[in-house]
């Protein structure tokens, strides 16, 4: 039975955890309105079609999915610490052990 996440639209199967990296690529297949399957740790967000909108949109996703706040200001040079999927996997990455360590 496959269950989708309300947030993001992420599967959850049977219990088993999808790793950051699937579960970022769901939220930004989502967002795009493409395949998950398309996309890899290098993806480059504006190559894959991303507008800034859709890094705002992203990032609340990404934070209500993994339950952390991301320092994030779309007027300055924090946007472009969100290049590739990589960059954002490292991000929530970094958080989730910051709230784990609390």
């Amino acid at each position: 039975m496959q269950l989708l996440n309300p947030v993001c639209g992420c599967e959850r199967t049977g219990g088993v955890q999808m790793s950051t990296l699937e579960k970022i690529k769901q939220i930004v297949g989502k967002q795009l309105g493409r395949d998950p399957g398309e996309f890899d740790e290098s993806t480059n967000l504006l190559e894959a079609g991303y507008e800034s909108l859709d890094v705002i949109e992203t990032v609340f996703a990404v934070e209500e999915e993994f339950d952390i706040s991301i320092e994030f200001n779309a007027n300055d040079e924090s946007a472009a610490q969100f290049e590739t999927i990589g960059d954002i996997v490292r991000s929530v990455d970094a958080e989730v052990a910051k709230k784990g360590g609390n």
